[in-house]
């Protein structure tokens, strides 16, 4: 089933393999697309990943996370990234750019010493900060640039854009009652709670149209207390379906959560798949195709899912910087991925770039 193509909402993917969004620090300072971009991400197309999603960009300044983001809160980025697309196109793949602004997982640092923005003041023991709640005017700021930023996409040439709404970033934290313990029209309840990202989504609709396919991740699970659980998700999945999402990736999560995104040592097969529980239920309550990540290095897991009905789609994101050919290499008959979730990749700080530190093992 993995080799089997696979279209949905306009997108006709050659294979069932996703590129989950993975941060590269192969931008320029500014956030504007390199030439090392552009051949990482024909790398990855020439490896046979049916569908590409870019890493985080960022949609507005007050979102920074991370160094060197790619960004797009601006028209002078188009041009740059239309030449990654471009380059992706020419080699018959297809692209889709995550658009993500950081909230209270965005640093100080990063953002000339302000404080990061977010919907509530909730400490964060991860980053050591506390965040400033977001004023009304500000969050339709941040709603306005969601819509732009996937307008400017478009132009761009990117094939579908997915919203950011996992892994404790903003979406995800106006989402989360464990970060969203406002009492106004952005929260008080799971409705309220809501509003933020149903008004992205009016947002871009109302920049790209209809028939342009918008994706989202999202948790499954905060794994935090307090946070959301998997039945809270299904619940906000079916809202969106219901506005007309075309596709959810299922993960689970948080910096204040710890390594409970990007397990480490996945050595066996019944560590893989970590997320695939909630995968079977998004699958079984929604109508919308489900791309499932978590863990996954062998073939025989990622077969066995797909089988049972857990999901559409297999996402992966550390084997692929290791390995960004291993959907060719799967298709001649390996049978692992090399990857050994040893999670250097993920000490960004300390790289050039974020790459597998762990090639002579």
């Amino acid at each position: 089933m993995l080799f089997d193509p696979f279209s949905f909402s306009g997108l006709d993917l050659k294979n069932r393999f996703v590129r989950s969004a993975t941060y590269e620090k192969r931008a320029d300072e500014d956030g504007f697309v390199t030439e090392s971009l552009i051949e990482f991400y024909r790398d990855l197309t020439r490896g046979g990943v049916g569908l590409i999603i870019t890493g985080n960009v960022l949609v507005h300044p007050s979102g920074r996370s991370a160094p060197q983001m790619l960004c797009i809160h601006s028209n002078i980025y188009i041009r740059g990234l239309k030449n990654l697309t471009d380059a992706v196109h020419e080699l018959g793949g297809v692209i889709a750019i995550q658009l993500v602004h950081g909230g209270r997982q965005s640093l100080p640092i990063l953002l000339g010493g302000n404080p990061p923005l977010a919907p509530s003041a909730v400490y964060d023991p991860s980053t050591g900060v506390t965040p400033k709640p977001m004023t009304d005017e500000e969050v339709w700021q941040i709603i306005e640039a969601f819509g732009s930023a996937a307008g400017r996409a478009r132009i761009a040439g990117f094939d579908a854009v997915q919203i950011h709404g996992a892994h404790g970033y903003l979406v995800s934290e106006f989402l989360s009652p464990h970060t969203n313990r406002r009492h106004d029209y952005w929260g008080g309840d799971e409705e309220r709670r809501f509003h933020f990202l149903e008004e992205i989504y009016f947002a871009i609709r109302k920049e790209v149209g209809e028939d342009y396919p918008l994706l989202i991740k999202m948790n499954a699970d905060d794994m935090i207390e307090g946070g959301l659980n998997v039945v809270d998700s299904v619940g906000i999945a079916k809202r969106l379906e219901e506005l007309g999402i075309d596709a959810f990736e299922v993960t689970g999560g948080m910096y204040e959560s710890g390594q409970k995104t990007a397990q480490p040592d996945i050595l066996t097969e019944d560590r893989e798949a970590y997320f695939r529980d909630a995968g079977r239920l998004f699958k079984e309550r929604l109508n919308t195709p489900i791309i499932l990540v978590g863990g996954m290095r062998s073939l025989s897991v990622m077969e066995d899912v797909l089988r049972k009905g857990e999901a559409h789609l297999i996402s992966l994101s550390r084997p692929l910087i290791r390995e960004p050919n291993l959907p060719n290499r799967f298709k001649e008959g390996k049978e692992k991925a090399d990857c050994i979730s040893c999670n250097g990749c993920m000490e960004f700080q300390k790289l050039d770039v974020v790459k597998c530190v762990c090639l002579g093992s």
